[in-house]
């Protein structure tokens, strides 16, 4: 399949500093991925429903049972750096 992508404009958009080799090793291997491309776009697909995932996926969490919670002063006493029943973190945002 004739290939009309310039690799090396790609490559220079991508800034990756390739070899005369390696971009023609890479046209070659998008020609091959852009054919395979092409012969799956051209399979015959009618009457074939469509999936999110070919196999059957089933949901492998347990159920949500509620159950006690860490005691805020067990979790508080594991922090490095707490204030008023809370946990004190560096600003995320330095806005003045």
């Amino acid at each position: 399949m004739p290939i009309d992508i310039d690799i090396a404009h790609v490559a220079k958009l991508a800034r990756l500093g390739l070899t005369e080799e390696e971009l023609a090793r890479y046209r070659e291997q998008l020609g091959v991925i852009l054919d395979h491309a092409a012969r799956v776009q051209a399979a015959d697909t009618d009457g074939v429903p469509p999936t999110a995932h070919p196999l059957p996926m089933v949901n492998a969490f347990r159920d949500d049972v509620i159950g006690p919670s860490l005691p805020n002063a067990v979790a508080l006493d594991q922090a490095p750096d707490a204030h008023d029943g809370y946990f004190r973190v560096p600003p995320a945002l330095d806005i003045e």
